[in-house]
Order: C-alpha cells, then sequence, then structure tokens
C-alpha cells in the first residue's frame, strides 16, 4: 500500500479564523477597497506600518509618563532608606493591581512577549484592545510603586495590541493581520528602548523566527517611526550617559571570556528560579492570587528598606551610576544577587511587567563587580567600568533571554561605541553557550510551555540536524538510456538487471525515467526502431541539489519513480539519484535515532 501524498502546502495551510471579538468600528468596506485598487497590498501593509509605528510610539510616550507619574506620586522623588513608603507602597499596589487583574484583565499577566507570539501563531493576529488598556495601567501601577520590573516587554505588547486592533478596524487580510501583532512589537520595544535596530532584531530573532523582505520591511518602518514620535516628545537622549569605553589589548578578552561565563552561570540561576517558582505559585488556590502581588512588593520593600533601594522599578539611574564608577564592586555584585531575587518574585507573582530592564541592570552590576575585581588583581587591564558594565548588559541578555545577534547589536545601540563590538561579542558568546549547555530550554519557551502553548522556538530550530537531500541520495545508477538511442537497443541494454524504472539523459541537457514494462510496450507496439526521445513525453524531470534540504524531494519523489541530483555548476553532471523509498528511509532512521 502505497503512502498518502505529502502535500506540505495543503498540510501548512490556515484553519478557518474562528470568531473572535472585534472592535465595533467598522471602516466601509468599498474604502478599503479603493485603497486596494490604488495601492497593492504589500504596499499598503508598509504604510500601514507607519502608522502603527506612529500609534505606538505615542502610547510608549504617555506609558512612560505614566510610570514617572506614579512613582512620584507614590514614592516621592527621592526615597530614602528609613521611609516607610519604601516597604508599604509596592505592598498596598500589589492589592490593587491583584485585583484588577484577576476580575478585570486577566490576560495581561506576565511580560507580554508569549502573549504577542501566541497571537502570531495561535490566535491569527488577534490580541484584544482591553490588553493593551490593562497592559498600560497595571504595569504604570506596578513598576511606578518599585515592583522590580521593567517597562520594555508591556510596551511591546501595546504596540501589538494596538496594531492588532487597527488590523481588524481595517478588515485586512487574515495572512497580514497575523503579521501586525510582530510589526507592533517592534514599534512599542523600540519606543521603549530608542533603539529601532535592536527591537527589529528581537522581533525577527525571538517572535517571528522568521523573516522575508515585506515583513522586515513592515518591521523595520514602524520601530523607526516609533522612535521618532519618542525622540520628538520626550527627546533624542539615550537611556544612559555613556562615559569613556576602552579597548587596546587582545589579552584583555580573557578578562571579557570571564565575564560571560560569570554571566552564563547568573543568567541559569536566574531562568531556573524563575521556572521553578512559578508554576507552583500558579498551583495555589484562586485566593492566593491576591496577596502573591503583595507579598513581592513586600520583600522588594524590604529590600529597598534595608539598604538597596536601587533595585526597585526598572533601575536605569543605578545602571547610569554604575557606569560612571559610583558604587565598589560588592556593592554592585550585591545589588546583582537582590535584583535577581526582586524579579524573581515579582514576575512569578503575575505582576504585569517586563524582564528586560531588570536583566539589564542585572548585567550591568556583574559587570562592573567583575571588571573592578578583575583589574582589582590585574592592574595592566585597561576597560573602564563603564566598559564592563556596558558589556555586562549584553551578556545577561545573550545568556537569559538568549537573544545573541540582539544582545550585541543592543550594546552597540545604547553605548555608539563599535570599539568595543569584539568584547560583546566574546563575552556574549561564552555567556549564550554556558547558558545553553545548563539551561536547555529558553526562558520564553519555558514560559509558554508552562502555560500550555507549544510554540515554535528559533533556537531549537536552530540546533535541529538539517536532512539534506545528499543524506538520502543513492548512487549514480550503473545503467543510464540515451534518449538517442532505439527503444530496442536501450531494451537489450537492460534485460540483464533487476531494475524496474531507469534514468533516461535528454540531449542536449535535462533528464527523464523509463521502466522496463513501457520499454517492452514500445517494443510490442512496433517502436522498436525508434529513438527513445520520440515515444517519452516530452517535459524532462526536475532536478535537486546535494544541499537542498530534503524536505524540498517531498513534492517530486510520489510524482516521479527517480528524481536526478545534479551538480550545481554543471546541470548535466549527475551526483545521484533519489526516490520516495529513499527518502522516507532516511526520516524513519533518524526518526529511531532520536528515539522517536
Amino acid at each position: 500500500m502505497n503512502p498518502p501524498i505529502i502535500n506540505p502546502a495543503a498540510r501548512n495551510s490556515p484553519s478557518p479564523l474562528p470568531q473572535l471579538p472585534v472592535a465595533r468600528l467598522h471602516i466601509p468596506r468599498r474604502l478599503f477597497s479603493s485603497f486596494e485598487g490604488v495601492f497593492h497590498e504589500e504596499l499598503f501593509f508598509l504604510i500601514l506600518s507607519v502608522f502603527i509605528g506612529i500609534f505606538s510610539g505615542l502610547a510608549v510616550v504617555c506609558f512612560r509618563l505614566a510610570i514617572d507619574w506614579m512613582h512620584l506620586a507614590l514614592l516621592g522623588p527621592l526615597p530614602q532608606n528609613d521611609g516607610w513608603r519604601l516597604f508599604a507602597v509596592p505592598a498596598l499596589a500589589g492589592l490593587v493591581v491583584a485585583a484588577i487583574v484577576i476580575h478585570v484583565f486577566p490576560s495581561i499577566r506576565g511580560s507580554g512577549v508569549n502573549q504577542t507570539k501566541a497571537a502570531l501563531y495561535i490566535f491569527n493576529g488577534v490580541i484584544p484592545f482591553r490588553t493593551a488598556v490593562g497592559k498600560f495601567i497595571c504595569s504604570a501601577i506596578a513598576i511606578g510603586s518599585g515592583q522590580s520590573l521593567g517597562p520594555e516587554d508591556p510596551s511591546l505588547q501595546i504596540g501589538a495590541s494596538i496594531a492588532s486592533a487597527l488590523g481588524r478596524w481595517l478588515k485586512i487580510s487574515r495572512e497580514k493581520l497575523r503579521l501586525m501583532a510582530p510589526v507592533g512589537a517592534a514599534a512599542g520595544l523600540a519606543a521603549a528602548f530608542n533603539a529601532p535596530i535592536s527591537a527589529v532584531l528581537f522581533v525577527i530573532e525571538e517572535v517571528i523566527g522568521r523573516w522575508s523582505a515585506g515583513i522586515l520591511g513592515s518591521v523595520v518602518l514602524s520601530a523607526v517611526s516609533s522612535v521618532v514620535i519618542v525622540r520628538w516628545f520626550l527627546g533624542s537622549e539615550p537611556l544612559f550617559r555613556i562615559p569613556v569605553t576602552t579597548f587596546k589589548r587582545p589579552t584583555e578578552l580573557i578578562a571579557y571570556a570571564v565575564l560571560g561565563i560569570v554571566g552564563g552561570l547568573a543568567s541559569v540561576v536566574f531562568a531556573k528560579s524563575i521556572g521553578y517558582l512559578r508554576p507552583r505559585l500558579k498551583a495555589l488556590p484562586r485566593w492566593t492570587q491576591y496577596f502573591q502581588p503583595a507579598v513581592a512588593g513586600l520583600i522588594v520593600g524590604l529590600i529597598a528598606f534595608l539598604g538597596a533601594p536601587q533595585i526597585m522599578g526598572a533601575g536605569y539611574d543605578s545602571m547610569d551610576q554604575a557606569m560612571h564608577s559610583q558604587y565598589t564592586w560588592e556593592f554592585l555584585a550585591t545589588l546583582a544577587v537582590l535584583k535577581i531575587l526582586a524579579t524573581t518574585v515579582s514576575f512569578v507573582s503575575g505582576t504585569p511587567g517586563g524582564m528586560f530592564a531588570p536583566t539589564l541592570f542585572i548585567g550591568a552590576m556583574l559587570g562592573g563587580a567583575v571588571g573592578d575585581l578583575e583589574r582589582h588583581f590585574f592592574p595592566q587591564l585597561t576597560g573602564s567600568t563603564g566598559t564592563y558594565v556596558l558589556v555586562g548588559m549584553g551578556v545577561l541578555f545573550a545568556g537569559f533571554l538568549r537573544v545573541p545577534m540582539t544582545s550585541v547589536f543592543m550594546v552597540l545601540e545604547v553605548s555608539g561605541n563599535y570599539e568595543i563590538i569584539v568584547p560583546v561579542i566574546i563575552a556574549n558568546t561564552f555567556s549564550y553557550l554556558v547558558s545553553r549547555g545548563l539551561q536547555s530550554i529558553p526562558i520564553f519557551d519555558l514560559l509558554s510551555r508552562q502555560d500550555g502553548l507549544i510554540l515554535p522556538s528559533l533556537e531549537e530550530s536552530r540546533e535541529e540536524t538539517i536532512l539534506r537531500v545528499e543524506d538520502a541520495m543513492l548512487p549514480v545508477p550503473a545503467i543510464i538510456l540515451s534518449a538517442q538511442d532505439y527503444v530496442d537497443a536501450n531494451a537489450r541494454r537492460i534485460q540483464d538487471s533487476a531494475d524496474s524504472t531507469f534514468l533516461v539523459r535528454l540531449h542536449p541537457s535535462g533528464w527523464n525515467t523509463v521502466s522496463r514494462d513501457e520499454l517492452q510496450r514500445f517494443f510490442q507496439e512496433g517502436k522498436g526502431e525508434l529513438t527513445l526521445a520520440s515515444v517519452l513525453p516530452p517535459q524532462s524531470l526536475p532536478s535537486l541539489y546535494p544541499d537542498l534540504a530534503l524536505d524540498a524531494a517531498l513534492r517530486y519523489v510520489n510524482v516521479y519513480p527517480l528524481v536526478p541530483v545534479v551538480n550545481r555548476a554543471d546541470s548535466r553532471q549527475l551526483e545521484g539519484v533519489i526516490s520516495r523509498d529513499s527518502v522516507f528511509t532516511k526520516y524513519g532512521s533518524t526518526q529511531r535515532v532520536a528515539g522517536v
């Protein structure tokens, strides 16, 4: 019994769009049709991406102002170590946030990155607009009150929600609606970071997992336009006052490699703490969810009250101070440890907020501590504290969030100094390798699986063993027939062969196949004196190349008994052949080796 025909296109065809809530406002269909008549859909989508960036940028500007206002209103301009509000305000705000989340916005827990990715791959691009409203309100309260979380991940989800709502309002196609969420995510993240390149890379590297010219163009336009809006309203100043950073001696790369190893270990501790505590807190009775954010706020406030208010909120000011050598290495190391603790309890409690800023904070403090300690024992090292702090930011980004490319460009974009690119690459590579070796599942994939969602993992796809055509390729057949020879001559050539199908070389180029039964039928019909070319169908077989993914052969092997594999430099040079049996045998052996 022949196996069923595998049709990748049919297998991947989208399922019917579920009945999901849409915005009440409706634009007349004929108005959108007029747009379609003037602009090609791709061009329209590019233009729409600019407006997504504008709206997302405006939303992020308001979000940042709301966080600042909330911080001033709840904690005052400069919290003192003996202020009662340091531990009282985060706990009380945690109660308020918990009540709002449980009763009004139950879908806004966590950072928002996984929810945006799920909208792309599960919910046909739909993120209810109420998600943006809830994320805005609750994250502003939580971060402004001192919870150890950051604004970047919520900004990403706010941008994605705005883009999704706009796409549904305009009634764009389902294919484009799926892409609206990552386009808006890039706009929100770029506005929060004031760094469009890093936002584009993160969305492609973590959310989408693939890219084409159309996707890249839309993501870039939305990110750039949102940054323009943010800089228009809030100025073009970077997040940090970057000091002079230096890298003079190649031997210093050893010191940065050590920083990468330490950062990788810290990333694993951070990720495993969240991965261990989060499902256990979610499994507690529902009534405890009212108090989990409050308890987390109490712990954060207690840490601040006991002498480390720097760990509250995003901590950008403290990172800036660390760059300018205002802390000792002992205090920097202490802040890194306390920030891991504070962020872990804040995040696993279900409080809405992000992990980008805490990751930068931990890396900055860890980098400064390791750098100062290394210079203490090796005074010949010329790297400044600011250099190690910047490199440390990328180290945690690469190790904890597991986005190695984004981590490199994030440091370069924040610092504007390409002189440190080699230390950044070295340290980030070591951090990534250590983290991957000790923590097999990236943090965002771990969180989504804890929520019962199986989303595509770009890291796992990068590490998969790719089967290629050459892996299932059979040797060049011993008998290759010529289309220029007569039918009876070809029949005599195969009479001692046990094969049933034979490859035929066409002239001047191309390939075809003929079976033993077909040759015999031609001979019985009196066509023995005709050339094989005159009795075979005129079209030639498709050709494959050895380096192609084996999936490319699936569309042919159920149609043709043999498919030639040719050299890319010379299509007449046969490298081998491939058949249905050889393809499925290779897939079967691979699954047995993998234990499937």
